[in-house]
C-alpha cells in the first residue's frame, strides 16, 4: 500500500511539475509575444541592435548577470524590452578594464581623440531619427524633442572636436630671470557619469563628449527606467571605438540602480563623478564623493521662474512661458514652473496663457503632431496629484488642467495654479510634473526677491524692454541663477554655454565655456632655464 501511495505521489508530482513547467513556458511566451520589440510596429528597434534580452554591462565584451529588468513605453505602460542589469562583481571588473583602457588613451593626442569623437558625432547622426524614435518611446518625450536630444550629443561632438586643439593653459611672467610659468592641464582619467531619465542621451553626450577630448575614459550608469536607451547609445559608441581598434572600456556602462550608483560615488578610482538627477540623491552622491575627497559634477534640480514686466512683448511672453512650462511634460529641470506677473497685466495673461494650454496637442510621442506627451512613470502621476491637492490647501485655485486624463498611459492635463503666496511651500518645491505656479508682483525689487528665495539657482528669465533692468538682471542684484535670460524661456540652453545652476542646483557646469576645466586637473609648473636659483618674493637663504 505505501509502494502504492509512493508510485502515485511520484506520478503526481511529476504531472504537476509538467503543468508547473509547461505553464511557466507559456508565459514566457506571452511575454515575450507581449513585449513592443516583437511587435512589426516597432521592429525599427532592431536598428538599434536591441533584442527582447539585452545585456546591461559593456567593457570591452557585453554581459550582465545581474537583475532582468523590464522597460516600459510611458505612453501606454506596455513592455518594450528587457536588460540584465550589472552585478556588484561585473562593476568592479568594468572598473579595472576601463582604468587600463586609460592607459592607452591618455597616450593619443588630443586632436586624434578629437578625431575619434567626430566619428561618434558622425555614427550618432545616422542614428538620429531612430535613436530619438527610441528616446520618444523608453522616455516618452515627444518625438521632436527626442532627436532634438541626440542632436545635442552630435553637436557637443562638433563642439569637442574644435576644442581638441584648443585646450591649454597660459604661460604667465614669472618676476624670476631665466624662469618660465605655465598651467598644464592633463585628465582627471575615470570619470563616473550618473544620468537621468528626462534626458537619456544629451547629458551623457555633453559629458562624454568633453571628457574623451580632455584624455578621460567613461563610466556610465544611466537611469534604471531609460536602460534600452543606454544600451543602444553604448553599442554607437562602441563600434566606433572597436573599428578604430581601440579598447571599447574606453566608453563602460553598466546599468543598475542604487548599488551601482553608491559604487561609483564611493570608490577612489572614480576620478570625476559627473551626476544629474534630483537634489535629494544629489546631496547624498556629493557627501559620498566629499567622504573620499573625491571630485564632483552636480547638475541638480531647478524651480525656474519667468518674470514678466509691465512692458513686456506679450506676443513673446505667451509662447516663451507655454514651451517652458509645458515642454516635456515639465520634465525638464529648466522647466518653468514659477510665472511671475506684474499686477497691471496680471489678468490678461493669465487667460492667453490658459486659451494656449487648451489648444496644446496632446497624444503618442511619437505622433509628429503631438506637442505634449505622458509623464514617465505612475509615480509621477501620483506626484501631480499630491501637489495639486497640496496647493489647493494652501490657496491656491486651478485655472486650467489639475486632472489625470482617460487614456491608457501616464498622461495628465498640464495645470495652471493661481493665488498662491510666493512664498508658499507648494511654490517653494519642485515638483517635476507640468504644474505652473502664476504669481502676481508689484515692483522690480519684489520679483527680484522672489526669484531667489528658492533653494535651487538654475535657469531665470525676464520678459522686458528695459535696458536699465535687464543690466540689473544680470547684475550682482539680479538672478543668483547659472542660467539668466532675457525674453527668452528658461529652458532650451544652447550647448554653446557653460550649462548648470547654483545653491541647491549644485555647483556644476557641462557643455560649453570652459566647462572642459572640470574634467581636467591643473598644475602651475615652474621650469628654471638659467644657471642661478633665485627665489620668490626676492628672499635671500645663503
Amino acid at each position: 500500500m505505501q509502494r502504492c501511495l509512493t508510485l502515485t505521489f511520484a506520478r503526481h508530482s511529476r504531472l504537476l511539475l509538467r503543468h508547473k513547467l509547461a505553464s511557466v513556458h507559456c508565459q514566457q511566451s506571452a511575454a515575450m509575444s507581449g513585449l513592443l520589440i516583437n511587435q512589426p510596429k516597432y521592429s525599427w528597434l532592431k536598428e538599434l541592435g536591441l533584442s527582447e534580452d539585452n545585456p546591461g554591462v559593456y567593457n570591452g565584451s557585453w554581459g550582465g548577470s545581474g537583475e532582468v529588468i523590464t522597460s516600459y513605453c510611458p505612453a501606454n505602460n506596455e513592455p518594450i524590452a528587457r536588460v540584465t542589469q550589472a552585478t556588484m562583481a561585473e562593476y568592479e571588473e568594468t572598473v579595472q578594464k576601463t582604468r587600463e583602457a586609460w592607459k592607452m588613451w591618455a597616450d593619443i593626442p588630443a586632436p586624434k581623440r578629437g578625431e575619434i569623437v567626430r566619428q561618434i558625432g558622425d555614427a550618432l547622426r545616422k542614428k538620429i531619427n531612430v535613436l530619438g524614435s527610441l528616446v520618444a518611446l523608453e522616455m516618452g518625450k515627444i518625438y521632436v524633442e527626442g532627436v532634438g536630444e541626440v542632436q545635442e550629443y552630435v553637436d557637443v561632438c562638433d563642439y569637442a572636436v574644435g576644442l581638441s586643439r584648443m585646450i591649454g593653459g597660459p604661460m604667465l611672467p614669472s618676476e624670476r630671470p631665466g624662469h618660465a610659468l605655465i598651467e598644464q592641464w592633463n585628465p582627471v582619467g575615470l570619470v563616473g557619469i550618473i544620468t537621468a531619465f528626462n534626458f537619456p542621451v544629451a547629458v551623457y553626450g555633453w559629458n562624454n563628449a568633453i571628457a574623451l577630448t580632455c584624455g578621460n575614459v567613461c563610466l556610465w550608469k544611466g537611469a534604471p527606467t531609460t536602460p534600452l536607451t543606454s544600451v543602444a547609445v553604448s553599442k554607437i559608441v562602441a563600434e566606433v571605438l572597436e573599428r578604430n581598434n581601440l579598447p571599447g572600456a574606453i566608453c563602460s556602462m553598466t546599468c543598475g540602480g542604487a548599488d551601482i550608483g553608491t559604487a561609483m560615488a564611493k570608490d577612489e578610482r572614480v576620478d570625476l563623478v559627473s551626476f544629474t538627477g534630483s537634489t535629494h540623491v544629489g546631496k547624498m552622491v556629493a557627501m559620498m564623493v566629499q567622504d573620499r575627497f573625491g571630485r564632483k559634477l552636480l547638475e541638480l534640480g531647478g524651480n525656474n521662474a519667468i518674470i514678466v514686466f509691465e512692458d513686456a512683448d506679450l506676443n513673446l511672453v505667451v509662447p516663451a512661458a507655454v514651451f517652458a512650462s509645458v515642454g516635456t511634460a515639465g520634465q525638464r529641470c529648466t522647466t518653468t514652473r514659477r510665472l511671475m506677473l506684474h499686477e497691471s497685466l496680471h489678468d490678461a495673461v493669465i487667460e492667453r496663457v490658459a486659451k494656449a494650454y487648451k489648444q496644446v496637442r496632446i497624444g503618442d510621442p511619437w505622433d509628429p503632431a503631438t506637442l505634449y506627451g505622458p509623464l514617465h512613470t505612475k509615480q509621477a502621476v501620483d506626484q501631480y496629484l499630491a501637489a495639486i491637492e497640496q496647493a489647493k490647501q494652501q490657496g491656491g485655485t486651478v485655472v486650467c488642467g489639475g486632472k489625470v486624463m482617460d487614456r491608457p498611459g501616464n498622461y495628465v492635463e498640464p495645470t495652471i495654479i493661481t493665488g498662491l503666496a510666493h512664498d508658499a511651500p507648494i511654490v517653494h518645491t519642485e515638483t517635476f510634473v507640468p504644474i505652473l505656479y502664476v504669481l502676481k508682483f508689484k515692483t522690480e525689487e519684489e520679483a527680484f526677491a522672489w526669484n531667489n528665495e528658492v533653494q535651487q539657482g538654475l535657469s531665470s528669465s525676464i520678459f522686458t524692454q528695459d535696458m536699465g533692468r535687464v543690466f540689473r538682471w544680470l547684475g550682482p542684484k539680479g538672478s543668483d541663477c547659472g542660467i539668466v535670460n532675457v525674453n527668452i524661456p528658461t529652458s532650451g540652453a544652447e550647448i554653446g554655454g557653460a550649462f548648470g545652476g547654483e545653491k541647491h542646483t549644485g555647483g556644476g557646469r557641462e557643455s560649453g565655456s570652459d566647462s572642459w576645466k572640470q574634467y581636467m586637473r591643473r598644475s602651475t609648473c615652474t621650469i628654471n632655464y638659467s644657471k642661478d636659483l633665485p627665489l620668490a618674493q626676492g628672499i635671500k637663504f645663503e
